[in-house]
């Protein structure tokens, strides 16, 4: 691939951005071929904010949504919400999520994450984990981001319960997958 001369480049790194606004400036300079700081350059001259930044306004819009848990509750940072349809969450592995001896995220990290994004997007003043099958697909390790994506299936024929099940993923490889079965108090204000 040539260099694209600078309009085009703008055009296409805003297209790029559009597509995943999870795209580092890492990636960025490997897709378009050019240095780093001329992708900061382009990004302050365009207006788009560093990768960090973008993920925080994205959460501030979507934690407005969220009626089921307060924002402190949630585990992670939640970035795309459509109540009663699908989120996306965001959450760093640190060192108080690791065991210190091999620098591995305890389960119970993840669990809470994907148990708290399942909750949440459900358009319910009264949203409650009624039971949960889990897999925990490979170890997640200190420093690593997972991103966990919850999609609401269906009810599973009772009422008052709804289906949702959380992938969560470290790139683009899956570590974690959850069906939760969460109770909804059938509010009739949705």
């Amino acid at each position: 691939m040539e260099r694209l001369p600078k309009r085009q480049r703008q055009q296409r790194l805003v297209e790029l951005i559009d597509e995943n606004p999870f795209v580092t400036d890492r990636e960025l300079t490997r897709r378009l071929k050019v240095s780093i700081q001329t992708i900061r350059l382009d990004r302050m001259e365009l207006g788009i904010p560093e990768l960090r930044e973008r993920m925080k306004l994205m959460a501030e819009r979507s934690y407005d949504q969220v009626r089921s848990l307060a924002a402190e509750e949630v585990i992670g940072d939640i970035i795309d919400l459509q109540l009663d349809r699908s989120g996306i969450s965001i959450f760093e592995i640190r060192d108080e999520h690791v065991f210190s001896r091999t620098q591995i995220a305890r389960g119970h990290h993840i669990f809470a994450q994907a148990n708290s994004l399942a909750v949440a997007v459900i358009n319910d003043e009264i949203a409650l984990t009624a039971s949960a099958d889990l897999r925990f697909v490979r170890p997640i390790h200190l420093g690593e981001k997972c991103i966990a994506k919850a999609y609401v299936r269906s009810s599973p024929g009772k009422a008052g319960r709804a289906k949702v099940e959380v992938l969560s993923y470290v790139g683009e490889e899956m570590v974690f997958q959850g069906n939760f079965i969460i109770y909804r108090s059938d509010d009739k204000n949705r």
